[in-house]
């Protein structure tokens, strides 16, 4: 009897990359992760009932849209999560990451041992966009950290074979496409990330021991129009066209984590050196680290000119620093829990939509990108009453970033402690619980982009 059943470890997960929505193609498939919760086959057919005086009560039924979701839950684990993580933020073919308003799709694929019967079967969802994703935490256990994503799918197919070379081979049905001859990557190598592998840094203030005063930052002039943007790991310099400026270091972008600019004053050095562009240090912060720079778009083209000492057309960008003004260093204590959630609050668009002489009704026939929310949800022992008295005065956190060490870092922009709470219990320590949500930085364009960025590239 036991060899009918099915067993949740004979399931993996992969992912395709899509150029165009709802299509897969034949291409390199990616290991998702340590693997959750996953369900490629949670379908729901929308019926319409149609009563009839005398029949049944629903003698018609009309068959309505046929919505596509993907309970979607990964450990993290290689560097699959990075490629996901970074399509919910948004900007997928360069680093860092941060919101825009396009939507990314790749397709999932289950790959299943089934005992009993037919031995080998797959499920391919096209279409797989991104609503929202959950980054979990638990220092109280160490398990590994978790993504738990809401996926929207445009459609699937099934399909089983008593061979596994051909039981990726979709060849019939809405969605036809044949990856039996694609190789599937095997597991990461690496240990999956765990909450002791990340830490959580507080940039409360921006270069000055008093909170709302702005010192230490680096100034930046540029060509009438231009702007930059600041992002977690790079600073990227824009023409009024809106195309990189190839003036600014050659090629229109900084690593802030490189040797030669990982300070304000190399920074500011190098700027200063290009043609087109100017740059001074600010408020004594040359020994700063550029990473720290509050993320966020500038504007720098007020002038024709590159003369940051007139002050015209000028962009003073602060560094987040501890309270004592001397550096980021400052790790959010006794930290028990963290939760990051992105919520992209996506709009289907349902439609009519005909593949391979197939005509489906689906509910995610097409998707569009609503605002973003950026949330940070933390419980932790409380030191002492800091985070009351920011959300008390109204404050705003200059930088959060959550330092994944080797793995990479997220920025959190600009936030606002939107709930405090921390009860007392006789006999017991006082844990807070803390929400903040995050806007952004900056004076030009979409700035509140930057709300989030992280450091890495997508595939």
């Amino acid at each position: 009897m036991t060899d009918n059943l099915r067993l949740s470890q004979r399931v993996n997960a992969y992912y395709i990359i899509e150029s165009t929505y709802g299509t897969c193609p034949v291409a390199t498939i990616y290991h998702a992760g340590l693997l959750d919760t996953f369900d490629p086959r949670n379908v729901e057919m929308q019926y319409t009932p149609v009563p009839a005086v005398g029949k049944s009560t629903d003698s018609h039924i009309i068959s309505g849209p046929v919505k596509v979701t993907v309970p979607f839950k990964i450990g993290m684990w290689g560097t699959g999560w990075k490629d996901l993580l970074g399509r919910v933020i948004g900007v997928t073919s360069s680093a860092p990451s941060f919101l825009t308003d396009s939507v990314d799709s790749v397709s999932l694929l289950a790959d299943e041992v089934v005992t009993g019967g037919t031995p080998y079967q797959s499920t391919l969802v096209t279409g797989c966009t991104f609503n929202s994703v959950v980054l979990e935490a638990d220092y109280t256990s160490n398990a590994p950290i978790t993504l738990d994503f809401d996926v929207w799918g445009y459609y699937l197919n099934d399909k089983a074979h008593s061979a596994k070379s051909t039981s990726r081979n979709f060849d019939s049905g809405m969605l036809q496409v044949n990856l039996s001859g694609t190789t599937l990557p095997g597991d990461p190598t690496t240990d999956p990330i765990l909450p002791t592998d990340m830490t959580v840094y507080v940039g409360s203030h921006q270069g000055n021991a008093t909170q709302t005063t702005q010192t230490k930052g680096i100034s930046i002039d540029g060509p009438l129009g231009s702007w930059v943007e600041v992002g977690e790991r790079y600073i990227r310099a824009y023409s009024s066209s809106g195309a990189l400026n190839t003036d600014f270091d050659g090629d229109g972008s900084i690593d802030l984590t490189a040797g030669a600019s990982d300070t304000i004053s190399e920074l500011s050095a190098l700027i200063e050196a290009d043609s087109n562009w100017g740059s001074a240090v600010l408020g004594g912060g040359g020994a700063e680290l550029t990473q720290n720079l509050v993320k966020g778009i500038y504007d720098t083209g007020g002038d024709a000119d590159e003369d940051e000492s007139d002050a015209t057309g000028v962009a003073n960008i602060y560094v987040a620093t501890d309270a004592d003004a001397t550096g980021l260093t400052t790790e959010w204590p006794y930290l028990k829990t963290v939760k990051l959630t992105i919520t992209n609050n996506l709009m289907p668009i349902p439609g009519r939509q005909t593949a391979n002489s197939i005509t489906k009704h689906l509910h995610h026939a097409n998707v569009t990108r609503g605002k973003a929310d950026i949330l940070l949800d933390v419980t932790a022992t409380a030191k002492d009453e800091t985070f009351f008295d920011y959300m008390n005065a109204d404050a705003t956190i200059p930088l959060i970033r959550l330092d994944l060490g080797t793995n990479g870092s997220i920025a959190l922009t600009n936030g606002k402690v939107m709930s405090r709470t921390a009860p007392y219990t006789a006999g017991g320590e006082v844990v807070e619980t803390i929400q903040l949500k995050f806007t952004g930085a900056g004076d030009i364009h979409d700035w509140s982009k930057y709300a989030i960025s992280a450091d890495w590239a997508t595939n």
